[in-house]
């Protein structure tokens, strides 16, 4: 599968990992944090037994991606996103994202407009505003987790991927310890600085992106979410989003894409077409 260079750091090139199947409508899947693109296999086949041409791509930082030691704020992240768009002429697209993915779907369209996108989708959303004053969490909880990555980055990641699919309520049910693990390996070998600097990307403030928003918007969030609790994220997006359709997910965790796939894929399929 390909890449495309996105930029430079010193003597190397900054290259995009991404696989690009199918035909159709094409949609683009970008993946959440601290995994890979091929998070979304559930998702995938469905796409493209719907007719349509999928595209996911690895984060800098993450998968098969260059692991450069800066860019990991949302502006970058979006022209990343940007220059996939271009170089591949993607048109009426269907930006999906998930968890931090939400975050390159947001700005690209806040900052780039929609003359290449015709829906939007956000699973477990980062947005509006994870530290606002009104229902957000204290800035310091993001401190604190860069202190436990920079202390113990596989203990951290250990600890979040418990918390990532339930396991105490959903393991062994929904989600097995061999995908647990596998979720792990990819996290751990993710670049250790894109890591820790992803973190303060999730305070960002989406509020004048979400304004921006002309086009269709679905999202889609488990009510028991430990990582970016419903009440403070998705409940909220109807405040800022105006072609808002808003599904929960009853008892989902945060990675609803691998323990709810039946309930999510048919959301995203119908959304979709």
């Amino acid at each position: 599968m390909p890449y495309i260079t996105t930029g430079q750091e010193n003597s190397g090139p900054i290259e995009i990992y991404y696989e690009d199947h199918g035909s159709g409508t094409p949609v683009v899947l970008i993946h959440g944090f601290p995994l890979d693109c091929h998070s979304w296999e559930k998702q995938v086949p469905p796409m493209l037994a719907a007719g349509h041409r999928v595209i996911a791509y690895d984060r800098r930082g993450f998968g098969r991606s260059s692991k450069p030691a800066t860019g990991y704020d949302y502006d970058t992240l979006a022209a990343d996103l940007n220059i996939l768009m271009e170089r591949l002429d993607l048109r009426d697209v269907v930006l999906v994202g998930f968890s931090m993915g939400t975050g390159e779907v947001t700005r690209y369209l806040g900052t780039y407009g929609s003359g290449r996108a015709r829906k939007a989708v956000l699973l477990a959303p980062l947005q509006p505003y994870l530290v606002d004053e009104h229902g957000g969490i204290d800035p310091s909880v993001l401190d604190g987790i860069q202190k436990s990555i920079a202390d113990d980055r596989f203990a951290y990641l250990k600890t979040f991927l418990d918390d990532f699919y339930n396991v105490d309520v959903l393991g062994g049910e929904r989600i097995s310890a061999e995908a647990w693990q596998a979720s792990w390996n990819v996290a751990a070998a993710a670049s250790a600085k894109g890591t820790y600097d992803c973190v303060p990307a999730w305070g960002t403030d989406f509020r004048a992106d979400l304004a921006r928003f002309d086009v269709p918007v679905l999202a889609v969030q488990g009510d028991e979410d430990r990582i970016l609790p419903i009440e403070s994220t998705g409940r909220r997006l109807g405040e800022f989003v105006r072609n808002l359709r808003f599904e929960v997910v009853e008892g989902g965790p945060h990675n609803i894409g691998w323990t709810h796939p039946e309930q999510v894929n048919r959301a995203l399929v119908e959304f979709v077409d």
